[in-house]
């Protein structure tokens, strides 16, 4: 809990979106001092209430990851008189932010231009799978298939193998909470609001970056190859004496820095890996000697040794490791939720934005239906 005034504060978000895209870009909003009230279903609530286990304090901690800082107003939206409420906060929120297929809130007389009438300076976004006029069904999985994430991630084209994490949602919020700032700068020097439209398909397309790039520039089509990287070697996973190693060599001095620690300085000399584009040219065969010299040390020996010299390594950990490196590190990925007005305290992932007069805050937990 924090008594800094939050750089959104007195911003009041009307949040009609659920599961995963909507709610994480109106839980960063939130962090960040705005009033966002949650609509959901009366009985059951958001879809990610019952996806559990695991559960903490009775809650899914599905839910619990991306709707702190939030009240909830359960409204059932084919109520006339629960839908006249829903319409009344449209009408007087700064922002509102949907996630139903296209054309559900306009049929239920709160979309954008219905609101927008009686409310100009409205900032209203819209996410959904496909764009504004497509009813294809926005589940993640699904994007993750068709827009091609999936067929560069696994062991092999025949296997192609989804991350493990909803990440295209999670993109697309963020994807969310950047158009609504910009909407709201543009608020703030015309007075005027506007439409704020993202899709998960368009959002993952824009987040392949340098794969998508090749295809569109040199028409490219990347395919599945495992952990090998397409343009830059080594930069992989290496087995070593024990565990795996990673592998992040980005330039020619690391290269030369590590083959150095591996006491081979004389593969930097080899025509074969003398830069990178040579050294992708013969990956296979420079993949095989390093893993020969690899297999002298364990990974934790390898580490600090590779660190020292300035090569990118580390070993593959799993969420405890990782959180452990980042208390390790210094940057506090645990938050503490001091809920006053619940009386209930609870740990929660922090906000990796870090702001030094206006940082996010941990004022509410997770709410319980109302």
């Amino acid at each position: 809990m924090s008594d800094t005034a939050g750089a959104l504060d007195g911003l009041v978000i009307a949040d009609f979106g659920r599961v995963l895209a909507g709610p994480y870009a109106t839980m960063l909003l939130a962090d960040l001092g705005a009033e966002v009230v949650k609509i959901e279903r009366p009985g059951s609530g958001d879809d990610t209430r019952a996806w559990g286990p695991p559960y903490a304090g009775g809650q899914a901690t599905y839910f619990q990851a991306v709707n702190r800082n939030k009240s909830s107003l359960a409204l059932d939206l084919r109520d006339a008189d629960d839908l006249a409420v829903a319409r009344d906060l449209a009408v007087r929120a700064d922002v509102v932010v949907e996630n139903f297929l296209p054309g559900a809130m306009d049929r239920l007389g709160v979309g954008y231009d219905a609101v927008a009438a009686e409310n100009p300076g409205v900032v209203y976004c819209s996410i959904t799978g496909f764009g504004g006029h497509n009813q294809l069904p926005g589940y993640d999985l699904l994007v993750q298939a068709v827009g091609g994430l999936m067929s560069i991630t696994g062991p092999s084209p025949d296997e192609p193998t989804k991350v493990g994490v909803a990440l295209v949602d999670v993109i697309t919020g963020m994807h969310a909470a950047i158009g609504i700032l910009a909407a709201l700068r543009h608020r703030d020097q015309t007075g005027q609001g506007q439409r704020v439209e993202v899709n998960l398909l368009s959002s993952l397309l824009s987040a392949l970056t340098n794969q998508s790039a090749g295809y569109v520039g040199a028409g490219v089509v990347p395919h599945a190859m495992g952990n090998a990287h397409p343009s830059v070697v080594p930069y992989q996973p290496f087995p070593t004496a024990d565990r795996p190693l990673i592998l992040a060599v980005g330039n020619d001095r690391q290269f030369g820095a590590l083959v150095r620690e591996l006491g081979a300085p004389e593969l930097a000399d080899d025509p074969r890996f003398a830069d990178n584009a040579s050294r992708v040219a013969h990956r296979d065969v420079l993949i095989a000697e390093l893993t020969r010299l690899l297999s002298a040390d364990t990974a934790d020996g390898w580490f600090p040794r590779f660190t020292a010299v300035g090569v990118p390594c580390g070993p593959v950990n799993d969420l405890g490791d990782a959180f452990a490196l980042a208390e390790k590190l210094g940057l506090d990925p645990v938050a503490q939720i001091d809920d006053s007005v619940r009386t209930t305290t609870m740990p929660t992932v922090a906000n990796p934005i870090r702001l030094s007069a206006t940082p996010p805050t941990y004022r509410t937990a997770p709410p319980d239906l109302s």
